[in-house]
């Protein structure tokens, strides 16, 4: 199984920018997803996750108005459509998945992509 984030760079404060994870798994044996994001020195923290069915999400206060976390299914995606972004927001961004397996799920991570937010 692989996670890979794509959106990632660098933009002016009050810009925005879209991420995109993709996860090589066959469709719809996915669960719950979610963005988490760390910054230098500081712990990894969730930023916002997103339930099978798409219809329920949750957000860090942080991100509450800006950020917006949607999936595909059948895409094995989801999406982070972040907007007004803040310097303080700069951090590394993962994806996280819950992959169903036959007796139980397993937790995934991706890589990362780098988002920088110039002053």
């Amino acid at each position: 199984v692989q996670l890979v984030e794509s959106g990632g760079g660098l933009v002016q404060a009050g810009g925005s920018l879209r991420l995109y994870c993709v996860a090589s798994v066959r469709p719809f044996t996915i669960n719950n997803m979610g963005w988490y994001s760390q910054a230098p020195g500081k712990q990894r923290e969730l930023v916002a996750t997103i339930r099978r069915g798409g219809g329920r999400t949750k957000y860090a206060d942080t991100g509450k108005g800006r950020f917006t976390i949607s999936r595909d299914n059948p895409k094995n995606t989801i999406y982070l459509q972040m907007n007004s972004l803040k310097p303080e927001d700069t951090a590394v961004y993962y994806c996280n998945a819950d992959i169903l397996i036959s007796d139980g799920e397993v937790d995934y991570w991706g890589q990362g992509t780098q988002v920088t937010v110039s002053a």
